[in-house]
């Protein structure tokens, strides 16, 4: 792609979730997605590969649903209250509306099935842009939102952590295991977001670090299924030592990252009464950790076969810059002993 189209790619991109940060119209916050949505779309068609082109309508037909969806509920309160607030909108149609289509904008189960398909379809590099950076926005807003009935933000929660850990199960494709390990994070994000919405940025930031490092790992590998992880012993020992660090930091296992927001986020439960909500939730989690320890056992302890039919790929020096991935591994294993600056930080 010419660098002067994707600069300008990459600078809408970024105007757009600025634009929704800002806002507090919901027409400004909405013109903020479109933005987001239709600079994303060339560069996942960019491939001009039929399943990147599949990927991208796929993308698309759903993004448009969940943005007009969001629409018509800020356009109905805006009708039945009289005002364009973000932060005003009380009534329990409207809310109910606005957190499902952002629920379909980010992939939440049961509206999660476009975003193993769509990620499945893409480049890593653009599969770890939809992760990651297509998520702020419509996070920004459900921050946002004070919904009416709590039970929504439960059950979305809850459905999310077992789909994300029941659908992972049977995957061989690494982009779609990670596009459910997305929809289980994201469960647990909501599940907490009414009770303390700082500690759902506590657990989106850990995300971020998390899937961009993991990405990362895969992308410098060249790896796009579990078979492809047997060979990166032979191309970077140093970092498939690191992978399953960072595996089983998504996982959620002390003593690393990703055992921070977990451990924070059951505690919160257990405070609102809501002990059998936690104890479900950890126990999906085990469900997550099944399939990362997968990933982490066909990296380490397997040797990719070396017959006819799976021979080995060409060991060219990567061009991918490594310190990105370098800061990132280090932060996804070793951010845990900062957590009692983190709980001083959110009881501020």
């Amino acid at each position: 792609m010419n660098p002067y189209i994707l600069t300008a790619l990459l600078f809408s991109l970024g105007l757009g979730t600025t634009i929704t940060f800002m806002s507090s119209h919901w027409l400004l916050a909405w013109m903020g997605l479109e933005m987001n949505t239709l600079a994303i779309l060339p560069l996942m068609a960019q491939q001009h590969h039929p399943r990147a082109v599949e990927a991208t309508t796929k993308y698309f037909l759903t993004q448009a649903t969940g943005a007009a969806t969001l629409l018509f509920a800020s356009t109905t309160n805006a009708w039945l209250t009289g005002q364009w607030d973000i932060l005003q909108m009380s009534h329990p149609l409207t809310t109910t509306l606005a957190i499902l289509a952002l629920s379909l904008k980010v992939g939440l189960a049961p509206l999660h099935t476009w975003l193993p398909e769509v990620l499945q379809g893409l480049d890593l590099t653009t599969g770890l842009i939809l992760s990651t950076w297509q998520k702020l926005a419509p996070f920004a807003l459900l921050l946002q939102i004070q919904p009416t009935n709590p039970s929504v933000l439960i059950m979305l929660g809850v459905i999310s952590t077992l789909v994300g850990g029941w659908g992972g199960l049977n995957q061989t494709q690494l982009r779609k295991v990670l596009a459910y390990s997305s929809t289980a994070h994201l469960g647990w994000m909501i599940l907490i977001l009414q009770f303390s919405p700082t500690l759902t940025l506590l657990a989106l930031l850990t995300y971020l670090i998390m899937t961009s490092s993991t990405f990362l790992v895969f992308k410098l590998n060249k790896s796009t299924s579990i078979n492809m992880l047997a060979t990166s012993w032979a191309k970077t020992p140093a970092l498939t030592t690191l992978a399953p660090l960072i595996l089983l930091s998504l996982g959620g296992l002390p003593p690393l990252t990703g055992f921070m927001p977990k451990w924070l986020i059951l505690q919160e439960l257990t405070k609102q009464a809501l002990a059998p909500i936690a104890t479900l939730a950890a126990l999906t989690a085990l469900l997550s950790l099944y399939f990362y320890l997968r990933l982490t056992y066909a990296m380490t302890l397997t040797m990719s076969p070396n017959n006819v039919t799976g021979t080995a790929p060409w060991r060219l020096p990567s061009l991918q810059l490594t310190l990105p991935l370098a800061t990132l591994t280090l932060a996804t294993i070793s951010l845990l002993p900062l957590a009692p600056t983190m709980l001083a930080l959110l009881t501020l």
